[in-house]
């Protein structure tokens, strides 16, 4: 096998796997099972449609179509997909909330506004 053909697919934990504690890396995840504890990624995390996540996220981006339960932090962007089911806050650049997904939290993004929008004179 090739070094690089390693470091292109996503690992990805089953359907009938539970993890307990931390989960750490640098790899793309794909979490099919349940996770409890946190998780902390420099890489790309996928929590699928079975997926249940009971723990605080923190990585480069998240996209969720399963179940959370726990705080997200993202570098780079938050996408709840139709049919996903968040209880936490969400923090990051770029949030997207589909028709569809169930949210309850707050959203946080620390995003500089335009200068041309802070020039604007409020009504």
């Amino acid at each position: 096998m090739v070094a690089s053909a390693v470091h292109e697919a996503p690992c990805i934990i089953g359907p009938r796997i539970t993890v307990r504690g931390t989960l750490v890396g640098e790899e793309d995840v794909v979490i099919q099972g349940r996770v409890e504890g946190n998780i902390a990624l420099t890489a790309h995390l996928v929590i699928a449609e079975a997926g249940l996540v009971a723990a605080d996220i923190e990585a480069d981006s998240v996209d969720v179509r399963g179940q959370v339960e726990g705080d997200i932090v993202a570098a780079d962007a938050i996408i709840l997909r139709q049919g996903a089911r968040v209880a936490g806050n969400l923090r990051a650049p770029r949030v997207e909330i589909a028709d569809g997904a169930q949210f309850r939290g707050a959203v946080e993004m620390d995003v500089p506004l335009p200068g041309a929008v802070l020039r604007q004179p409020r009504r």
